[in-house]
């Protein structure tokens, strides 16, 4: 069963990274991770870290605090 704050995560990356246009591809280009990554932290199947969550945060041009309000 999937962990609820992984859920609300990853929905939370899927709403931000549609809202600005950008695709799966490119917001991993731009955290520096693999690009299947990003999909399997907006399906909630990664336990992401907290070095990752900085990564993604700041590739959407967020804070990690604005990430998770």
């Amino acid at each position: 069963m999937k962990k609820e704050i992984l859920i609300k995560f990853g929905k939370k990356v899927r709403e931000i990274r549609v809202r600005q246009n950008l695709s799966q591809e490119k917001l991993a280009t731009k955290a520096g991770v693999h690009r299947t990554y990003i999909g399997m932290i907006e399906r909630a199947e990664k336990n992401i870290t907290l070095e990752n969550i900085e990564k993604v945060a700041k590739a959407l041009g967020l804070s990690v605090k604005e990430l998770f309000n």
